[in-house]
């Protein structure tokens, strides 16, 4: 009776792999908690490179009316008002990696009780899951010195636009923060209104009924801001609102050892690829970038995949070497990732700097 079998380098073998692995990443991906397709989302997922051909998307933007109209009696014709627009683009590249592991009959595998193929898949996992989170805060965070295209998401990144950059005490550069400008919820306070007065406002995203902010912090900052409220008792508060806003909730954005808590309408996370400061072309030491983010903050979109008429998204390939005693898999997407900008603007990011001390 003849036997239907699949081997490694089946077609559908390495789709399921392919399958399999995007998953993992996408669950492993800080970033991914925030992605959606609507223009809600705090990283707005454009559709358009992965269902057509082109490496480029392009989007705008139409500035709200500003004219008085006009009333009885008036005239309309010659006090009609031109529509104001701006545009910006995103780029799309491909990303790789690959490993090369004993294979399945060698006495490499013999000798430990993990399967090797199994672990280059969790490898490549975490790396893509590590590489796109990067990407994520460098470009939130204006992080310049960040230039080869496979640490940019294939974009450029944009230092942070004049009108969305606030320090304390009126620092004039990053350079100059020092003891004393460490992050307060009063900065937090501060951020939110340069987001609520923003022109563009800064718009919220939307969960569960409820409008917030997000606000990505690193670790050391999250112990100055324990710091500074311990005396005024805000730490209580921020953890209040933590249980009250949503603890218990099913909501991801709830969820996950990296939510700080929540003040003033913000979400506050941490993550530890929060980027230092900046200051004349090199990183600043003991200071870090925090983020306010609002709805579009970031854009991301992936390539689409022709072998694969479901829309896979990532690629894993195998290949045998030395007479099948060796393994290689290498894995790939097509992505590109970027903030939103209009006008020489961020469109929806508040940079923070803050003096941020290491242990």
């Amino acid at each position: 009776m003849a036997t239907t079998t699949y081997g490694r380098s089946d077609s559908l073998t390495v789709s399921l792999w392919a399958k399999k692995l995007e998953s993992e990443v996408l669950k492993e991906t800080f970033a991914t908690r925030f992605m959606g397709t609507t223009s809600g989302s705090l990283i707005h997922k454009k559709t358009e490179t992965s269902k057509g051909d082109g490496d480029k998307v392009t989007f705008g933007l139409r500035m709200q009316l500003s004219g008085a109209g006009v009333t009885e009696a008036q005239v309309l014709e010659g006090n009609e008002e031109a529509l104001t627009t701006y545009s910006d683009s995103l780029y799309i590249n491909e990303l790789a990696h690959a490993v090369k592991v004993a294979s399945q009959n060698t006495i490499d595998q013999q000798r430990v009780t993990f399967d090797l193929r199994d672990e280059a898949m969790s490898a490549l996992t975490d790396w893509f899951a590590g590489r796109i989170d990067q990407t994520f805060f460098s470009h939130l965070a204006g992080d310049t010195l960040v230039t080869q295209s496979v640490y940019n998401g294939n974009n450029s990144t944009i230092a942070a636009s004049s009108t969305r950059v606030y320090r304390p005490n009126s620092r004039a550069n990053d350079g100059a923060l020092t003891t004393g400008d460490d992050l307060t919820v009063g900065i937090i306070d501060k951020a939110v209104e340069i987001a609520k007065t923003a022109s563009p406002m800064i718009r919220p995203i939307r969960v569960n009924g409820g409008e917030y902010y997000v606000l990505f912090i690193h670790p050391s900052q999250t112990t100055s801001l324990r710091a500074s409220a311990a005396t005024s008792g805000s730490w209580a508060d921020i953890q209040k609102a933590r249980i009250m806003g949503g603890e218990g909730d099913d909501n991801l954005l709830f969820k996950g050892g990296s939510y700080v808590g929540m003040w003033n309408g913000v979400l506050i996370y941490e993550s530890t690829r929060i980027p230092q400061g900046i200051n004349s072309g090199a990183y600043v030491a003991n200071t870090r970038r925090a983020i306010l983010c609002g709805a579009q903050a970031a854009l991301m979109a992936t390539g689409r995949d022709e072998s694969d008429p479901s829309g896979q998204k990532m690629t894993w390939v195998e290949e045998s070497f030395d007479y099948n005693n060796q393994l290689g898999v290498a894995a790939g997407m097509t992505m590109g990732l970027k903030k939103t900008q209009f006008n020489s603007a961020d469109f929806a990011t508040v940079v923070f700097s803050t003096f941020s001390p290491q242990p």
